[in-house]
């Protein structure tokens, strides 16, 4: 997936390494470090982390550290905790002297050297079997974070409903505004590679709970692959979690995050992967790279800038003549369409080179000018008082026109493929200029 990275960056490069599977066994550093944020939990605390390391010791085939996040509590859970500590080797503790969920986890993952991070609930609502398959895809480098999901189909949830509805609704707000596609964003069950959380975390700016919806909506919208494993999830009586707070600073982050992608403040291209690390960067012979998916996206991008464009030179024509109308509302629309169809149809992130884009996408705008204008001139030739309908029909069509070379323009053009060069040759493997043993069997040469 193309992405075009800041100034002073090679685009070819990228930010962060390809995923790679992590080795196994080397050096003394564990592979996963596993958070739990606490504030006040002196109770449930001590048997939280003994199960857990329990569960671990017995199933968790790498090395592993869990590590108490203490977030300024003023009970006896900084004693507990270092008691914990004290008697378990792979335990240790940290204190914050803030609370705020969030700002525990960002503290705590980025002093960690463990190269996978996850964090839980103290209260174990999710059953413990289903961190393997959580942190699984991380560490074989398939995915980027992974979360636990109460929302997916397979899952078994035993909650009541008002957190039912709540969770619910919060989801299908976030799916409608920021167009999230992960089912479950505050889920306490999560993992992320510590390469990824090295570059996102310093743009995630919630410090409570919204810090986890602002991660991944941030992680998706910069094409990481997001890993759900569906959990067995029981709800704790006992929460002190305050819902109608939590709710209303979750819209406010909602509408933060989604005015700073609206407006392109965050810097998505510095996560960008190396060219090639995706496999739709491939070059499949006679398969166009990338032509289907790029097809819907124009089309789309397309129809609602005709859309736009129609009602502008509505307006517009009520107080100008057909030409200027048509040239002011080609412009407009024109702007938007390029903007539209550079993010959207193409995959190009970030402001690099935005004006050169958006100078060439005016240059096709005058090719769509000169072939609208051009049918009206025809339309007027042939009618001296045409009627409005007929001309807005003339318009569809010298559009249509100007779409179909717009999209070839755009795709060779404006936006082209990067192309990367070939691959070394690797040692032992066959010659593709050389007919294969399979091929001489058919063949009988």
């Amino acid at each position: 997936m193309r992405t075009d990275s800041s100034p002073g960056t090679d685009p070819s490069l990228g930010v962060l390494p390809a995923r790679e599977h992590l080795p196994a066994g080397v050096g003394d550093a564990p592979v996963l470090d596993v958070v739990i944020p606490v504030y006040n939990e002196e109770r449930d605390l001590g048997p939280c982390v003994r199960r857990l390391h329990q569960h671990l010791v017995g199933t968790f085939p790498y090395r592993f550290r869990i590590t108490i996040a203490d977030n300024a509590s003023t009970d006896a859970t900084p004693d507990v905790a270092a008691a914990l500590a004290a008697s378990l080797p792979e335990v240790r503790h940290a204190r914050l002297e803030q609370k705020g969920r969030g700002r525990a986890l960002r503290t705590v993952w980025s002093a960690s050297d463990a190269p996978v991070l996850a964090y839980m609930d103290v209260d174990l609502s999710t059953d413990l079997n289903a961190l393997l398959p959580l942190v699984a895809p991380l560490i074989s480098g398939h995915s980027d974070l992974a979360i636990g999901s109460r929302l997916a189909r397979s899952s078994r949830v035993v909650r009541g409903p008002k957190r039912e509805f709540i969770s619910r609704a919060y989801n299908l707000i976030l799916r409608g505004s920021l167009q999230a596609r992960f089912s479950d964003a505050q889920c306490g069950f999560k993992a992320i590679r510590r390469d990824v959380a090295r570059v996102l975390l310093p743009l995630v700016e919630d410090t409570g709970w919204f810090f986890d919806t602002e991660m991944l909506v941030l992680a998706e919208r910069a094409g990481l692959r997001i890993h759900e494993v569906p959990v067995d999830w029981v709800d704790d009586p006992d929460s002190t979690v305050h819902i109608v707070k939590t709710a209303t600073d979750d819209l406010k982050g909602v509408w933060r995050v989604g005015k700073a992608l609206a407006v392109g403040a965050l810097p998505l291209d510095r996560l960008a992967r190396p060219f090639g690390d995706d496999p739709r960067d491939r070059q499949v012979p006679g398969v166009p790279r990338g032509l289907a998916r790029q097809l819907v996206g124009f089309c789309v991008v397309g129809a609602l800038s005709t859309l736009v464009y129609l009602l502008l030179y509505s307006g517009f024509r009520t107080f100008t003549g057909s030409q200027v109308a048509n040239a002011l509302a080609l412009l407009v629309s024109a702007v938007a369409n390029t903007a539209a169809n550079r993010r959207l149809t193409f995959g190009v992130r970030g402001r690099d080179r935005a004006v050169r884009h958006q100078a060439q996408g005016l240059v096709v705008f005058a090719i769509g000018l000169a072939l609208t204008s051009g049918s009206l001139a025809a339309l007027g030739a042939a009618s001296a008082d045409p009627a409005h309908s007929t001309e807005l029909a003339v318009l569809v069509a010298a559009n249509l026109a100007a779409t179909v070379l717009r999209f070839l323009l755009f795709r060779a053009w404006v936006f082209p493929e990067p192309t990367a060069p070939a691959p070394p040759p690797v040692p032992g493997a066959p010659d593709a200029s050389r007919p294969t043993y399979d091929h001489e069997l058919r063949t009988g040469r």
